[in-house]
């Protein structure tokens, strides 16, 4: 399976404007579809939205959803104002590096085992 989206942090924190986005494996096009208008109702209802992004043995993206991720970047630069990147290894520790030009977003990255710290981080005030 491509992404885990966790539909119980969205329900859970409705009144919030933070979504949890747990990756593993490779994110693939269907990934998109099935995650992109839950953010985008997010987006609708809070105007600016925070992202937990927590990679589990990420591979990547394969080429397709890689466009797809490039176009929601840019039709979204100015609606996430944080996004906390949750990891296990050094690429994704670069890849947060990496998606700075691509977004207005503050991103900061944190190890796997400081994911209590990235909760606190994305959910301040």
């Amino acid at each position: 399976m491509g992404v885990r989206f966790s539909e119980v942090d969205l329900a859970t924190r409705s009144d919030s404007n933070v979504i949890h986005l747990h990756v593993s494996g490779t994110m693939n096009h269907e990934d998109y579809e099935i995650f992109g208008p839950d953010i985008e109702q997010v987006i609708q209802k809070h105007g600016k939205i925070r992202v937990l992004l927590e990679l589990d043995d990420f591979h990547g993206w394969t080429a397709r959803a890689l466009w797809d991720d490039i176009k929601f970047d840019i039709q979204h630069f100015r609606d996430i104002e944080r996004i906390a990147m949750v990891g296990d290894s050094t690429w994704e520790k670069w890849m947060a590096v990496f998606c700075k030009p691509f977004t207005a977003a503050t991103i900061k990255y944190f190890d796997a085992s400081d994911i209590d710290a990235a909760w606190d981080w994305i959910s301040e005030k």
